[in-house]
Formats: structure tokens, C-alpha cells, sequence
């Protein structure tokens, strides 16, 4: 395994015994994700073809004994069982779901009576504008009653309902009364059940009200520290990020680093590996340490409640345990691939799991990468820095196996996420140690727990400064080719740098100014000026990333602006408008009353001249509506409305109000009050839609045909703002009509509006549009230069 020479770092081979069952669990895992989504005659049909498979190979065995005693005849026999066992697990999951008449009731949307067991925690996502909060959970169903029966359920449920299910608790078994509704594709969950009313039958156990006292002691000991304290360290130690401020999670998203709110294997191996050095401290016998060691882990995941995912990175963590020791590393590789199989028996749906993904995959680089590229760091620093060599391969490592998957979930790669992990990689396990301890405290006295608490916001305050100070970095996140082109690109793209890795640096050791030239170029090449140079001189229209919200800022003279939208950020709005100078606004039009377009108007208003307000003339919703009020009148700004006919003039930009005609009752109300402006500056001619939907477009579209003036100024449009972010719900004939070079989405990275669509894409693109995004390209920017007009975008 392991062969030391002289003056030379301990080199680990992995041998092809070492990946014998690896190979068998990664095919089958790949299979069972792409057939669980399948029709269950597809399925069996391929349970049916495997089973085949496994009896020709068992037969050949015996007849053909030298076949079977090669490493290759055994090796494509353990790949087709493997995976047979694995397909077996997925029908039999299958079969066991469709027992009763869960899903006939769901196809009839029928309101039934359902007991079912609590499996999560309520939770209360970000609303979609203008809708009511929607607390949301998910449940595992025993019984259902509807249509005049009552038959027994084996099938996970998502449950979404009112402020009543924040009462319910993990665990807890409950009776739901309510609508059944189908799943989105490719859910785990067989239905959803939209509550009406809910009644605890059962409370939790034991155990579970144990998990619940610690997790509650955990967030009352870090309520007197800082804001990102108080958010982040339950996100390392227990997975609760739902007070971790939203801006620190967006830098965390773009940096690489949300892995370290989630439970992960990482968090089990930092509890698991204080405890052991306690135990060496302590005296313990060896033969006790890992029993001391196991008890702790359980301890821990009845603290961060005993999920599926939180047993998983248990095993995750004690397999990683297992690698880095050097005793016994060589068990770690076989380990993990019994573990995939083992999970993905019991629970098939992992297999379509990110989380499981990410989990498995970190686990396996730190088991093939680790060491190695530890000791050869090691090597190449002085004695007293040796240590280091592992704490830098780790995140390398993970970073590596994890990155191609990630790109799947954010169309980017962070090119500082290395080094953001690894300048936070000392701080999580005294933070992890200290929340976990906070929490074991607050048992037995608060006051206490506070003050452990603090010792773990320390470091916790250093990972958020880390995540807010390198997303700010120019060039930080490069955009990647997303779905599976983009992360078989990447792969590749990183299969090829470990590969030649060594030659690279043995290249850049002798020599170094030719490295330093390629380097140079491929910088040159790959990281556009604009980076640099943002905001670009000559610019007409700024449409701001301001996540998911519209914020368009028009240049009406040096160092002013019409501002249309502000977006649903504050700080976001603000940043948009200092990179770009603007110290007056001229005014401030607000099209809809909706938060994703209102919500950042403070950010506006702040330490800036503001002229006036503008609104649509719909003041709905009403929440909002009050809100601007009060911004507004607490700075004596006017706040008037808008409608159809109304022309905005400053300096050399006008803008004409298209709509509002009429308050449309169909669809969203706000949304289809939206107001929409066809602003000219310069050479620039743009179309703003705001939120208009299928049928407020369909309007202005029938208006474009009665009035040549509108349908002249239609033709010659330079760049159109589509409308709602990208939403299906827009008209196919006022796209064509008002179609120009330049399309521009407004639209938030990772919404769970599945924002933009590809129904609005392909619309798009078949008009003839160049559609360019501000979850891809941050602030996008219309730049006249010489009488011609270019798309400058800030990355």
C-alpha cells in the first residue's frame, strides 16, 4: 500500500482492490437514479434483465471455473449483483408506496383524512410575491381515509398549510385533513396534501423531545451574539440556518462554503475526533475509544435530529475518520462503497439526492486525495509548517470531487472557493466544539451556555467575514455551462489537472517565467476586462443583479438617474448605484407594489438627492403599498402615480408610460398593473414589461395594433426587460412584436420559482433575442460608443 524511499514524502497507491466494490456501488447508484422516475414495467423489465445477467454469470462460474477465478469474471458479477440488489430495493419501494388508495385519491384531488408521522421540521419559505406565507413540512403516511374508505399508506408526503403546522413537531404523529394535489416530477414525495386542519394524536418520543430541548438550548445561548453568530453557528453544528441573514447566504452560495451549514460527514468527523483526543488525553484504553467515540456520534445525531441525511453523514464522518487514520486507510474506500449501498437500499431516493451526492463524493476525495496530496505539500513546506500539508489538501479535495456537481445547482464555478474553505477550514472545529458543548450546557443552566456560546462566535464571526469578503472578489465566480454539458465539461476539465498536476509543477519549478506567462495569457483570456473596469464608461441603462427582483437605472446626466425598481434588497440596490456613481436620483418608478420590486427602495433613498416617487396607480398589495408610504413620508419625498399616456422627461431621456390602461382582474392583479415604459436616451431605445402577465401583455399587444405611433417605436427597440423574470406566463404575440437584439432577464440566482423557464428561453431565442441574465452575468449594461450600442456585462 504504502512504499517510503529515502529523502522521499510516503507515497499512497490505491490498488484495484481497494475500488472492488466502489465501481459495482457508483454503477449502480447511477442506474437506480435514472430509474426511479421510470414506469414500473420499465423497471421490472430491468430487474428482469439484471436477474438474467446474475444467473448467466453464476452459471458460467460453474461451468467455466477460470473464468470465475480471474479478478474480471468476479468483478462484472459483483457490478450486475450490485446492481440488481439496488434495482430490487427501488421496485420494492415502488411497490410498497402504491399500496391502498393513496394514489388514486391523488389523481381525484380528493379531500381525505390522513395519519401520517412528522418527518422534518416546519418550515416557512420566502413567499412568491403577493401570496400569502406557506408553512410547509414533510410527513410519512400510515393510514388514509377518502371516497368513503379507509386503507393503509406506506409513502412520503409533502405537507404545505398555514401557521398551524409551526405548532407541529418533528416526529410527532399526526391526523391531516385536506386536498390532495400530484407532486412536482421526480419528487420523493408521492403527493401533497394542502391542510385545512391538523390535530396531534401522538406526541414525540423520548428521544425526540431530548433533540428538541438541546436544539432550543443551542439557539437561546447564541441570542446575545452578533447577527451572523447567531444565524451561522447553529448552521454548522445542528443544520438550522433559518436565521442566518440573507446576504451572508448568498456569500456563502457564491464562495463555495454553504456545505458547512448543512450536517454533513465533516461536522461528525470534528465531534468524533475531539472526543477521541480527549480519550488519549484522558487515559481511555484503546479497546473503550471507539465505543466512547460511537456514543458521542449518536449523541450528536439525536442533537441534529436522526434524518436520513443526518444518519447518512454519520456514516460519511466515521468512514472519514477511518481514511485519514493511517492504521487502517486502506478499509476506508471499501467502507463507503458498502455504505452507499447500504443507505441507497434502505432509502432508494437517496439516489437522486444533491445532498447524498455531495456528501459521498467530499468523503471519497478525502479518502483517495488526502493523504497523498497532504504529504506532498508537507514536503514542500518548512518542518514547522509541515502540519498544514492536510489542512490544505482537504478543501482542495473536496473541492475537487464536489465541483463538477455543484456546478448542476449554481451554473457557475467559484474560482475563490479553495481559498475561502481553507481560510475557514481552522475555524469550524472550535466552532462546531463550542455550539455542540453550548448546547450540552444549556441542560443544566443558560448563563453558562451563553458564555460557551461565545467562544464558538469567534471563529463563527471569522468563517462570515471570510464568505462576505471573498464573494466581493472581481472575478470570484466564473460562469460555467450549466446542466450535465457543464459538469461533464468540468469533470474533465479537473480529471486533466490532477492527471498532470505533477508535471504542471515540476514545469513551474524550472520554469518559472514561462508558467508565469501561460498563466498571464489564460487570465487574460479567460477573465474579461469589464471585471476591471466596471462600470463601463459610455453607459445608458444599468439593469442591477439584485437577485430575484427587478432594478433598471437609467443615466440622465453625470452622476444622476432614473431609477425603474428597486429590487428586494436593500444593500443589493445601494451597492448598484455607488459602482455607478449615482448621487441624484431624478425619480424612482416603482410598477408594481410587489416586495421583489419595492423592497429595496430604502437602499435608494439613503444618502441620496431623490426627486420624487412614481408607482403604478393599483395600490395592491396593501402591506407594501404602506410600506413605501412610510419610506417616502418620513423623508418628505412626493409619492404620485402613473398611468398610460404619462411621459417622463429628464435631461435627454424620455419615457413614456405604455400601461397601465385598466385594472385586470385575471391573473395577479399587481403583476398585470405593472407599469411599462419605453424610455429613449440617446441612441437607446428599451421596453421595460415589469411583471405583466399572459393577459395584461395580451392587452398591450392589441393596443400596439391600434396605435401605429407605439407599434413604430416597437420596431426600432434596441433591448426589451422580459417580463416577471423570466416567467412561462407571458404572450408569444407581443414577444414577436416587440422583438429586438437584446433580451434581458432580471432574475435572482437559485430561486425556487424555477425562474427562467424554458418555455421563456426558447421564446426568446426564437424571436431572434440574445437573452442575457443577471443570475449569470451580474449587472448587465447598454453602452453607446460611437454611435453604436454593446452589451457590457460586470462578469
Amino acid at each position: 500500500m504504502s512504499v517510503a524511499t529515502p529523502g522521499e514524502w510516503q507515497r499512497e497507491v490505491v490498488r484495484a482492490s481497494d475500488l472492488r466494490l466502489l465501481v459495482p456501488a457508483l454503477v449502480g447508484w447511477a442506474l437506480l437514479a435514472s430509474t426511479l422516475t421510470r414506469p414500473p414495467t420499465w423497471r421490472w423489465a430491468v430487474c428482469m434483465l439484471l436477474a438474467v445477467g446474475v444467473g448467466a454469470g453464476v452459471a458460467t462460474a460453474v461451468v467455466r471455473r477460470a473464468w470465475w477465478r480471474g479478478s474480471w469474471g468476479r468483478g462484472v458479477l459483483l457490478v450486475v449483483g450490485v446492481t440488481l440488489l439496488l434495482q430490487v430495493a427501488g421496485a420494492g419501494q415502488h411497490a410498497l408506496r402504491a399500496t391502498g388508495d393513496l394514489d388514486t385519491l391523488t389523481a381525484a384531488r380528493a379531500v381525505v383524512v390522513m395519519e401520517a408521522t412528522v418527518t422534518s421540521d416546519p418550515f416557512t419559505p420566502a413567499p412568491r410575491a403577493g401570496r400569502e406565507p406557506v408553512v410547509m413540512l414533510r410527513a410519512s403516511a400510515h393510514e388514509v381515509t377518502g371516497r368513503g374508505r379507509t386503507t393503509a399508506a406506506h409513502a412520503p408526503v409533502a405537507v404545505h398549510g398555514s401557521e398551524a403546522l409551526l405548532a407541529v413537531r418533528w416526529h410527532d404523529r399526526v391526523r391531516l385533513r385536506g386536498r390532495l394535489g400530484p407532486a412536482q416530477p421526480g419528487a420523493s414525495e408521492v403527493a401533497v396534501l394542502r391542510v385545512s386542519r391538523v390535530t396531534v394524536v401522538d406526541p414525540a418520543g423520548r428521544v425526540a423531545q431530548v433533540a428538541e430541548h438541546l436544539r432550543a438550548g443551542l439557539r437561546r445561548a447564541v441570542d446575545p451574539t452578533p447577527t451572523d453568530a447567531r444565524g451561522l453557528l447553529p448552521g454548522l453544528v445542528i443544520g438550522d440556518t433559518s436565521r442566518t441573514p440573507p446576504d451572508l447566504t448568498a456569500a456563502m452560495q457564491a464562495t463555495g462554503m454553504t456545505h458547512l451549514t448543512a450536517v454533513s460527514g465533516s461536522n461528525i468527523a470534528v465531534v468524533g475526533g475531539m472526543v477521541l483526543a480527549l480519550c488519549v488525553l484522558g487515559g481511555v484504553r484503546r479497546r473503550w475509544r471507539p465505543v466512547v467515540v460511537a456514543v458521542t456520534i449518536v449523541g450528536f445525531v439525536v442533537l441534529a435530529r436522526p434524518e436520513p441525511s443526518v444518519v447518512r453523514a454519520a456514516a460519511m464522518g466515521l468512514i472519514g475518520l477511518l481514511g485519514v487514520s493511517r492504521s487502517r486507510r486502506r478499509a476506508g474506500i471499501p467502507v463507503l462503497a458498502g455504505a452507499i449501498v447500504v443507505v441507497l437500499v434502505v432509502d432508494p431516493w437517496m439516489a437522486r439526492s444533491f445532498g447524498f451526492a455531495l456528501s459521498a463524493l467530499a468523503t471519497l476525495g478525502l479518502l483517495l486525495f488526502t493523504r497523498p496530496w497532504g504529504d506532498a505539500i508537507a514536503t514542500r513546506l518548512p518542518p514547522r509548517l509541515s502540519l498544514l500539508g492536510p489542512a490544505i489538501a482537504i478543501p482542495v479535495a473536496a473541492q475537487a470531487m464536489c465541483a463538477p456537481l455543484v456546478v448542476l445547482l449554481q451554473g457557475s464555478v467559484s474560482i475563490v472557493g479553495v481559498l475561502a474553505n481553507l481560510v475557514a477550514a481552522p475555524l469550524v472545529a472550535p466552532a462546531t466544539i463550542a455550539g455542540v458543548s453550548a448546547a450540552a450546557v444549556s441542560v443544566v443552566a443558560d448563563r453558562p451556555a451563553e458564555l460557551v456560546a461565545w467562544l464558538g462566535a469567534l471563529p463563527t464571526l471569522g468563517i462570515a467575514r471570510t464568505a462576505r469578503v471573498m464573494a466581493e472578489v472581481p472575478g470570484g465566480t466564473m460562469p460555467w455551462p450549466d446542466g450535465a454539458r457543464g459538469a461533464l465539461l468540468l469533470a474533465g476539465v479537473t480529471v486533466l489537472a490532477v492527471l498532470s498536476g505533477r508535471w504542471l509543477a515540476r514545469v513551474t519549478l524550472l520554469r518559472p517565467l514561462l508558467a508565469l506567462t501561460v498563466v498571464a495569457l489564460t487570465v487574460a483570456v479567460t477573465m474579461p476586462t469589464r471585471i476591471v473596469t466596471w462600470p463601463a464608461d459610455g453607459w445608458r441603462i444599468v439593469f442591477c443583479d439584485v437577485g430575484q427582483g427587478d432594478a433598471a437605472v437609467i443615466r440622465t446626466g453625470p452622476g444622476r438617474a432614473l431609477v425603474v425598481d428597486t429590487g428586494p434588497d436593500p444593500p443589493l440596490v445601494d451597492g448598484c448605484l455607488a459602482d455607478l456613481d449615482v448621487e441624484v436620483v431624478d425619480a424612482v418608478v416603482l410598477t408594481h407594489f410587489h416586495a421583489d420590486h419595492v423592497e429595496g427602495l430604502p437602499g435608494v433613498l439613503d444618502d441620496r438627492t431623490v426627486g420624487q416617487v412614481l408607482s403604478s396607480p393599483v395600490a395592491d398589495p396593501a402591506h407594501q403599498v404602506g410600506e413605501v408610504t412610510d419610506w417616502t413620508r418620513a423623508r418628505g419625498i412626493p409619492l404620485s402615480a402613473l398611468a398610460a399616456g404619462d411621459r417622463l422627461t429628464f435631461g435627454d431621456v424620455t419615457a413614456e408610460v405604455w400601461a397601465p390602461v385598466r385594472r385586470i382582474a385575471a391573473g395577479s392583479v399587481p403583476n398585470n398593473a405593472s407599469v411599462v415604459l419605453a424610455v429613449h436616451l440617446g441612441a437607446v431605445d428599451a421596453l421595460l414589461l415589469g411583471d405583466v402577465e399572459r393577459e395584461a401583455a395580451h392587452d398591450l399587444l392589441l393596443r400596439l395594433r391600434r396605435d401605429p405611433v407605439m407599434a413604430a417605436v416597437a420596431q426600432d427597440l434596441d433591448v426589451v426587460k422580459t417580463p416577471h423574470h423570466g416567467s412561462a406566463n407571458l404572450d408569444a404575440g407581443l414577444m414577436a412584436a416587440v422583438r429586438a437584439p437584446v433580451a434581458v432577464v432580471s432574475v435572482g440566482e437559485g430561486n425556487d420559482y424555477g425562474h427562467p423557464t424554458a418555455a421563456h428561453l426558447t421564446m426568446m431565442q426564437r424571436n431572434g433575442y440574445a437573452v442575457h441574465r443577471t443570475d449569470q452575468r451580474g449587472h448587465i449594461a447598454l453602452v453607446e460608443r460611437d454611435g453604436r450600442i454593446e452589451v457590457v456585462t460586470e462578469r
